[in-house]
């Protein structure tokens, strides 16, 4: 078989888990990931057991990663190059969890429910996109205005 062929098998089958794994620990039901925002409210502290499992993975898997020069299936590892924490990661930050908090959705999560059918998911994907589309157009007019 081809590598990239198996490369896209991978990728399909990687991305088939994690959408089951999104769909069973229950982050693609809103009122589930308002529960757990809500700690004054009817608390659902289950979806940090979530978390807690996927920074575990996360932080072995990564450990790994960056002694690494090529992931498993021969593409390159590119890790970022921007480090500082800025004014506008900040920004960015506080504006996804206003908007994970307020819509129940952040933007994994939204994508498996909108393949579901659920027009809250469709609402926030498209939102998502134009956010997205507002803010990759205002960078290029500041580009262009720079000197």
């Amino acid at each position: 078989m081809n590598t990239n062929k198996f490369a896209k098998i991978s990728e399909f089958l990687l991305g088939l888990l994690f959408g089951l794994g999104l769909i069973l620990s229950g982050m693609t039901n809103p009122s589930k990931v308002q529960n757990f925002l809500d700690i004054a409210g009817p608390w659902d502290p289950s979806l940090a057991l979530v978390m807690g499992g996927a920074i575990a993975v996360g932080i072995f898997a990564f450990s790994i990663a960056k002694r690494k020069t090529q992931s498993i299936l021969g593409g390159t590892m590119d890790w970022p190059s921007q480090t500082k924490i800025t004014y506008r990661l900040c920004i960015g930050s506080a504006m996804f969890g206003v908007g994970w908090g307020l819509g129940g959705f952040c933007p994994g999560p939204a994508l498996v429910a909108m393949a579901s059918g659920a027009k809250e998911a469709m609402i926030f994907v498209a939102a998502m996109l134009v956010g997205s589309f507002l803010c990759q157009l205002r960078d290029k007019l500041k580009t262009k205005i720079s000197p």
